[in-house]
């Protein structure tokens, strides 16, 4: 009897998967679930994207792939005839599916996913016994573990951090930056028919139909790669945390939605950085500024969700109760006068995407300094971003985000006034409101909702030595009162 037919879910889906000597004759599963493509209101753009890539991939390798559409998951696996192999799904609910169809005979064996460098029994080797985590401490032994941007036992320039150097604000007097714009796939006859497919399915949606700017397959994802590295890897590094309003993509890699989707590997990704690094072409502090992102924070958060477990995603420390406004949820950018908030939302209406700032210190500071729940934050980043999975967000939003958590992810909650978005973007010019101003008609409302935010958090900010300092200065403000009572009745934004 042959061997069983290997099933790919469709963040599984590069060649580190299903062409290795295990896998490599083996007949291919594919699977499109009208059910698990309708079950929330994903990103259409997040929709065009999965089908394309599951497509094009059963395009790639023909013969070899039964391509079934079905309503469930069930229905296609019991049209296979016989029980599939599968590799370790990448969230709870999945993996419980999964293990139920195991039960039924549907599936004869779950294998470790190979989607990622680190093996979860090590990181739990490495984790056990400790109550918080410190990213850098992982990354540190990732970069010795897998021999990255090492000297023998030591950090190349005998640096194992060079953030400092990445934190330049945007360049003064230019709305973009000088570099070559990102690498673009060609949309095919693929493309068009998923665009056709998706306008008769119905499936509830948010955002913008528009072009597919990622890559979906693994030799549209290595171009995409290879694009950056030569062209905007060296500017990546000093402008990562900057925004422009008219520059989306700033020098950043889109490469999150290939990686997300297993079509690269992450050591792809960290080894062509390194050769650029190591053939003089990029400089360290780009480099160590990509892998940082890719080797470290990237897989310690898919560690983590795992480690964090089931309940995480409920977490909420900070008791915030305000449920997420209907502008918010349906990416209404015209219901909004803040430039920083109103850009980042046409940001994932029309793309899916921005960059780590605008979700972390715009999106996610907006929802933290207004008590959103965390737990409808969390389902928002997951379904209203291309590169949102449930594995993704969790500790991003419940931990880093949102401080849900109690601080078993971040050593202090991620919350700002207006000023640093000003210093870091250039949002503020030309905006209604004014980040210096705390009251009146031109009250920025990061800056005011800053201090009120502290006040309803006095207590926990106090203790800790990273932000009692913010108290301290919040109780000399002459006008905190008049703050508070402004922002306790503010409804527009």
């Amino acid at each position: 009897m042959s061997d069983p037919p290997l099933w790919l879910f469709a963040d599984q889906l590069g060649p580190h998967v299903w062409d290795n000597d295990e896998f490599r004759d083996r007949e291919i599963v594919l699977v499109e679930s009208s059910r698990a493509l309708g079950r929330k209101p994903f990103h259409r753009q997040k929709l065009h994207l999965t089908l394309s890539a599951v497509r094009h991939l059963a395009d790639q390798l023909g013969d070899r792939v039964t391509h079934l559409r079905t309503a469930t998951y069930r229905e296609a696996l019991t049209q296979v005839g016989r029980p599939v192999v599968v590799h370790h799904p990448t969230s709870f609910p999945a993996l419980d599916m999964v293990r139920r169809f195991e039960k039924e005979g549907l599936v004869a064996e779950v294998r470790p996913t190979p989607t990622f460098a680190l093996p979860q029994q090590d990181f739990d080797d490495w984790a056990d016994g400790r109550s918080s985590f410190r990213m850098e401490d992982f990354y540190r032994s990732q970069r010795e573990r897998f021999e990255v941007l090492m000297d023998g036992d030591q950090p190349v320039e005998g640096r194992w951090n060079f953030d400092h150097d990445n934190r330049e604000p945007p360049p003064k007097g230019t709305d973009t930056l000088d570099v070559k714009g990102p690498w673009r796939p060609t949309e095919d006859e693929i493309d068009e028919q998923v665009r056709r497919d998706l306008d008769q399915a119905g499936h509830p949606t948010v955002g913008e139909d528009g072009p597919r700017w990622f890559a979906v397959t693994h030799d549209e994802a290595t171009k995409a790669l290879r694009h950056f590295v030569t062209h905007r890897l060296g500017t990546f590094g000093p402008y990562e945390d900057a925004i422009l309003e008219n520059d989306w993509a700033m020098a950043h890699s889109l490469l999150s939605v290939p990686l997300n989707m297993g079509v690269l590997h992450p050591l792809e990704a960290v080894h062509a950085a390194e050769d650029a690094y190591r053939s003089g072409d990029q400089p360290i502090s780009s480099v160590e500024g990509f892998v940082r992102q890719i080797l470290g924070w990237r897989e310690y958060v898919w560690q983590l969700y795992w480690y964090f477990g089931r309940g995480y995603p409920k977490r909420n420390h900070l008791r915030a109760r305000t449920p997420l406004p209907d502008w918010f949820r349906e990416l209404d950018s015209d219901a909004v006068t803040a430039r920083c908030l109103s850009s980042a939302l046409e940001g994932v209406r029309d793309r899916g995407w921005v960059h780590h700032i605008p979700r972390l210190m715009v999106l996610g500071n907006h929802a933290l300094q207004r008590g959103y729940r965390p737990a409808e934050l969390n389902e928002w980043f997951a379904t209203a971003f291309v590169d949102g999975y449930a594995w993704v967000m969790p500790p991003n939003v419940i931990g880093m985000s949102q401080h849900a958590d109690g601080g078993r992810m971040a050593t202090k909650p991620y919350s700002s006034g207006g000023a640093y978005i000003d210093r870091m973007s250039d949002h503020c010019t030309g905006c209604a409101f004014d980040p210096k101003v705390r009251v009146g008609e031109k009250a920025c409302p990061f800056t005011a909702g800053y201090w009120q935010w502290v006040h309803r958090h006095r207590e926990l900010l106090a203790s800790n030595n990273r932000t009692a300092r913010a108290v301290a200065t919040m109780d000399r403000l002459s006008d905190l009162d008049a703050v508070l009572e402004q922002e306790s009745a503010r409804e527009a934004f």
